[in-house]
């Protein structure tokens, strides 16, 4: 298990970390969210070493994460750190060697990665002649090349087309299911609620909710109530008093409940309104709880 325990860290009289805890498991796969500037790189950095907590520690599998330790760990940081003008294949042969294999082992694995990543017939050519997703691709591969006990990802999905979002997807759920320790930070919430079961949420460097998203949404004390009256066009339920309406398109709505009072008063006026052809009462999405959690 990687546990990060108290993490606090100061740049001046910025307050990046301030008593940062919790854990990542073997096989488990974890959204890490958290607003700009809450402190999800500072905590991620501290895992590698390249940013020292002022308080607090991170540890694998009860011992201090060392440099040694570093080795069996992958990272993909937001900011992209491969050679632009060197080979694909040689690059992340390269990559598995600062890692430990030997140069036989390093060459054969950036095959399987490239073949596993669409990327085969790119092996030979420079890192600077593809495009962008494909340079994601390839820092993942980067990341993998080792087949790492933990991968620590910053933003991966950031300007991947859809095709590239399924294939890095795919890849971190397969490493997930085979054991290793999986953790990317990610502001496309619906992407993190399909894809992971637990989340941490950070805010001004704290944590302030972590658990299974399904858990999460279910404790949450706000339900959500999407109306549909069709040709209202959605203005019967301006009229409504006490209601809190979150989005309106054209006859739908979206509606913040908080009671069972609350669902039975607009089911009333909806079919007063007309011809009601859907009406669900759900708990909050991930970014509904996501929003509460951060006060926004």
């Amino acid at each position: 298990m990687l546990e990060l325990t108290g993490l606090s860290k100061n740049f001046g009289d910025v307050v990046a970390l301030d008593g940062c805890s919790f854990a990542l498991r073997p096989g488990q796969l974890l959204g890490f969210l958290g607003p700009n500037g809450a402190g999800k790189t500072t905590a991620m950095r501290s895992v590698f070493g390249l940013v020292r907590p002022d308080f607090g520690n991170v540890s694998w599998q009860g011992e201090p994460v060392t440099p040694i330790t570093r080795l069996r760990f992958g990272y993909m940081p937001e900011q992209r750190g491969l050679y632009p003008r060197m080979k694909v294949h040689d690059q992340l042969t390269y990559f598995g060697r600062l890692h430990g294999m030997d140069r036989a082992e390093a060459s054969s694995s950036s095959a399987k990665l490239l073949d596993e990543l669409g990327l085969a017939g790119r092996a030979r050519d420079r890192l600077e002649e593809l495009s962008h997703g494909n340079q994601q691709r390839v820092q993942l591969a980067a990341a993998l090349v080792h087949d790492p006990e933990v991968l620590v990802l910053d933003e991966p999905f950031s300007g991947l087309d859809p095709l590239g979002v399924e294939s890095l997807a795919a890849a971190l759920a397969e490493r997930a299911d085979a054991g290793a320790a999986v953790m990317f930070s990610s502001h496309q919430l619906d992407l993190v609620e399909d894809l992971c079961e637990d989340v941490v949420i950070i805010n001004g460097g704290k944590v302030v909710l972590d658990g299974p998203v399904r858990r999460l949404r279910a404790d949450s004390p706000v339900r959500y109530l999407d109306v549909e009256v069709r040709g209202s066009g959605g203005a019967w339920i301006e009229q409504l008093e006490g209601i809190r309406v979150i989005d309106r398109d054209g006859d739908r709505a979206r509606v913040e409940v908080h009671d069972h009072d609350g669902v039975s008063k607009l089911a009333a006026a909806a079919e007063a309104a007309g011809d009601v052809i859907h009406f669900s009462f759900e708990p909050p999405n991930l970014s509904e709880v996501f929003r509460r959690a951060v006060g926004q």
